[in-house]
């Protein structure tokens, strides 16, 4: 059967390569693409599909914040994370949520189509043995943390964070604290700086 597949990037010539990659080289034509959290949960309410390749930042907001409600409600989906954030440490924490694919922007075409193809096929991914779990102070945030980082790096206040989350300012408070000591981040400028350093993009 052939695979209903959803595409949720904010680059329309990202979502427009990534599909007609899909077509052109691996022949499955069922593709809907979606550049918003809104539009791709409107999507999968009007329609079943099977597979889903999403990137973590969309322009409204983060898909870490939708991930735990798709995989609630959804749970036979099968999700590919596809984003330029660093793997070894978004890759790991979606875990979680058994998102097992995890595509880095930056590999070159003949790799994304045979990681693309395997993951169509419901196959599981090869272990990757070569991401270093090491020395990255971001390496030990859960989704939950990750998710927060994104509102603090862009100096949104714990209020508004709050509001956007529907979260108590407390509850973002604690996880702000477990933030800067996970990091051992002094103040904002530092944990901006090691965000630059490592990659992750906000």
């Amino acid at each position: 059967m052939q695979p209903s597949i959803l595409i949720a990037d904010d680059h329309s010539m990202i979502r427009k390569g990534l599909k007609l990659n899909i077509q052109l080289s691996l022949g499955y034509s069922d593709i809907v693409e979606v550049s918003t959290c809104s539009e791709l949960m409107q999507e999968l309410v009007k329609k079943k599909f099977s597979h889903l390749i999403l990137d973590i930042i969309l322009s409204d907001g983060s898909t870490l914040e939708v991930i735990p409600n798709i995989r609630r409600v959804y749970p036979d989906l099968q999700i590919l994370v596809f984003s330029m954030q660093p793997p070894e440490i978004y890759g790991e924490a979606l875990k979680v949520y058994g998102i097992n694919y995890y595509l880095s922007k930056s590999v070159g075409e003949e790799e994304m189509l045979k990681i693309l193809e395997k993951f169509l096929h419901n196959e599981t991914p090869e272990r990757n043995t070569s991401i270093q779990h090491h020395g990255n102070p971001f390496n030990t945030l859960a989704p939950r943390e990750l998710e927060i980082l994104h509102y603090v790096l862009k100096g949104i206040g714990t209020k508004d964070i709050a509001d956007t989350l529907n979260l108590k300012m407390n509850t973002i408070s604690t996880i702000k604290t477990r933030i800067f000591e996970k990091t051992n981040a002094g103040n904002i400028k530092e944990l901006m700086e090691l965000a630059t350093l490592y990659n992750v993009n906000y």
